[in-house]
């Protein structure tokens, strides 16, 4: 985001390394699942044309991927989570350090999951279903829902489209649910559609204007 995506997208094409922790070995595949057993401790867990997979407690520094999803299962620990072209599921209690991105991707945070770095994506939904993340939500064309009792440090932006991605589509639809807070501006380079819980708490507002709405969901 902010013009950064293709060079995320290149260097997870040209598998770039990052030091792995000491002890844990790197699992890197080609057209196949790289998956961390329930329990396992792994450095960078990287596929090009397949999926990762990480079990129930297990801890990994990168988990990438470059066309696959990335599957993370609860009480998953991780410095960062990254995929073009495939969606990011994150379970429940799991702690990632840095960022979570995706091209052309879902990103879904379950319950408790604690993110401190950025999260964002191009294009696809960011859900967060009463989770964390300390820097921040980013998109161009996604749709965005900071569900229930989430917290959002960092603001939020929904960027215009440039370079191959000019075509602006229908206008995201940006929700923040009840008692969900999201400190720092919200900014909106693009139509959108915004509606806020009036149970919710949110900072300053750029580009758009809040639609109240009472119960669960608009």
């Amino acid at each position: 985001m902010r013009r950064h995506h293709l060079a995320f997208a290149l260097a997870l094409a040209f598998c770039l390394p990052l030091a792995a922790v000491a002890g844990d070995d790197d699992i890197d595949k080609v057209n196949g699942t790289a998956r961390v057993e329930a329990g396992q401790h792994a450095g960078d867990v990287s596929t090009v044309n397949g999926a990762v997979r990480v079990g129930d407690n297990a801890t990994v520094r990168e988990a990438s991927t470059v066309n696959g999803s990335i599957e993370l299962g609860t009480h998953v620990q991780a410095a960062s989570v990254g995929t073009v072209n495939g969606a990011v599921t994150v379970g429940a209690d799991s702690r990632i350090q840095g960022k979570v991105e995706a091209v052309n991707g879902s990103i879904r945070l379950a319950r408790n999951v604690d993110v401190g770095g950025r999260v964002s994506n191009v294009n696809g939904q960011i859900a967060l279903d009463g989770a964390h993340v300390a820097g921040g939500l980013e998109t161009v064309g996604g749709d965005i829902e900071v569900g229930a009792g989430s917290r959002v440090e960092g603001g939020i932006l929904v960027d215009k489209p440039g370079g191959w991605f000019h075509f602006e589509g229908r206008p995201p639809h940006v929700v923040i649910g009840p008692h969900a807070v999201v400190q720092g501006t919200l900014e909106f380079r693009r139509d959108v559609v915004l509606e806020v819980s009036d149970s919710a708490q949110i900072g300053p507002v750029k580009g758009a204007t809040p639609v109240k709405f009472s119960g669960d969901r608009p």
